[in-house]
């Protein structure tokens, strides 16, 4: 029991036709179900911002989407409103087999602070609790597929290289927004931290 698949935000909002829809979303939902069998843990994380969000473009006067602004913990991308805490957006797309996880971590959830990692909010200090549950759980090993590939898949195999996992990520079953090059400068980031890119 040492391997663990991390489904990273496979949820409406970030499918085609969803408030931050990342191209060709809703293609790796098959691929990532059958993948399931494979693990021993399979953990889910769900992006669950409150209403008014921080990280929400229309938070801040004359900012709009993709903007940048500077946060206390340092410098944030402005969103579009998304996957507002129970609206259908937030929900995971609805081919996922969300029954097989045997943890759902929700993230995002404090106004003031946006979290695009599973293992820490954007401070790089405040945890999730999800390296506990797998300290305890007695993981060492784990693949990581979903949504998006230069921004939640990222920091979240970074953290866990960091954090002494081993780490692959499956860039068939995950999909990028690609904002002005984030995605090859993420490729570089996850190689750097000495995570696998399978």
């Amino acid at each position: 029991m040492t391997r663990a698949l991390i489904v990273i935000d496979v949820q409406n909002d970030f499918c085609p036709g969803g408030a931050l829809a990342v191209p060709e979303g809703d293609q790796i939902v098959a691929g990532i179900n059958a993948l399931m069998a494979e693990f021993d843990a399979v953990v889910l994380t769900q992006d669950w911002h409150p209403a008014g969000h921080s990280s929400f473009a229309s938070s801040h006067e004359g900012k709009g989407p993709y903007d940048m602004v500077e946060m206390p913990y340092g410098p944030q991308v402005l969103w579009p409103d998304h996957c507002v805490q129970g609206t259908d957006g937030a929900n995971f797309h609805a081919d996922l087999n969300a029954d097989r996880a045997d943890m759902i971590v929700r993230k995002g959830y404090r106004p003031a602070i946006d979290s695009y990692s599973a293992f820490f909010e954007n401070d790089q200090k405040t945890p999730t609790g999800l390296e506990g549950y797998l300290r305890t759980r007695g993981i060492t090993d784990l693949t990581m597929v979903g949504l998006a590939t230069d921004f939640c898949v990222n920091f979240s195999a970074v953290d866990a290289a960091k954090l002494g996992f081993k780490v692959d990520v499956r860039m068939d079953l995950c999909r990028a927004i690609d904002l002005d090059g984030s995605l090859a400068a993420a490729e570089a980031g996850m190689s750097g931290a000495g995570v696998k890119l399978a």
